[in-house]
């Protein structure tokens, strides 16, 4: 791998960034001075430090964060966008939610720069399930059972899934599709409406109740097993 690309991967440089930094004879490579950002380095083996503090490589990251609401699942210079909760550094590793959630929609959203593992996690034939605690204007059991069984929607017919229900008006539903507005235009298809919608779980990565909203961290590497599993 070039070196300027291990050191733009780490995040604490931009490509271009990273290559002024190895001419200026601001970084080592296993002990020694270089200022070629082409020369080729070893990301398993290779000591790389940038201004004498050591740079490690990580391919990919994998985030969490408690999306708070008033704010859009996009990497477009939005100024609502999720991205911006993130730290400058993240911001340069080319990072993306995996999904999307509504703008008044809140809780675990997945971000990461692994397009592979992305793509089979939001790909139908792996009925990824997402739970999510709703709060609604009150609906009956004859409801709940039409909600599990699917409903022609107006450009779809919404799969058969999972809803429990605490009260009338409070519950959780688990779907494993990611239609635009799915889980508002279900209930809405049976004479209810969505006026709160957290999500909780995406496959088998549970929201950590220790984060409050807008506050991120770095999957755990049990939860990245997790998610990989699940994508494979």
């Amino acid at each position: 791998m070039r070196l300027d690309k291990y050191l733009a991967d780490s995040g604490l440089f931009s490509r271009k960034e990273a290559g002024a930094a190895v001419r200026r004879g601001r970084v080592t490579v296993n002990g020694e001075v270089c200022r070629d950002p082409s020369v080729k380095v070893d990301e398993k083996t290779a000591r790389v430090e940038a201004d004498g503090k050591p740079i490690g490589y990580v391919k990919f990251r994998y985030i969490m964060l408690n999306k708070p609401t008033d704010t859009v699942s996009t990497t477009e210079d939005d100024p609502k966008s999720v991205m911006k909760l993130l730290p400058p550094e993240y911001q340069k590793m080319d990072m993306f939610p995996c999904g999307r959630l509504d703008i008044d929609t809140v809780g675990l959203l997945l971000i990461t720069n692994d397009g592979q593992t992305t793509h089979a996690l939001l790909s139908p034939k792996h009925h990824c399930e997402k739970t999510y605690r709703f709060e609604c204007l009150p609906i009956d059991e004859d409801a709940r059972l039409r909600l599990e069984g699917g409903l022609e929607l107006s450009d779809f017919v919404s799969k058969p899934c999972k809803v429990s229900l605490t009260d009338p008006t409070h519950g959780e539903i688990t779907v494993t599709e990611g239609k635009y507005h799915q889980v508002k235009r279900m209930f809405h298809a049976v004479g209810s409406e969505i006026t709160y919608l957290e999500r909780i779980r995406f496959g088998g990565l549970e929201l950590d109740p220790s984060l409050e909203r807008g506050q991120w961290r770095e999957l755990r590497g049990d939860e990245i097993d997790t998610i990989l599993k699940l994508a494979k």
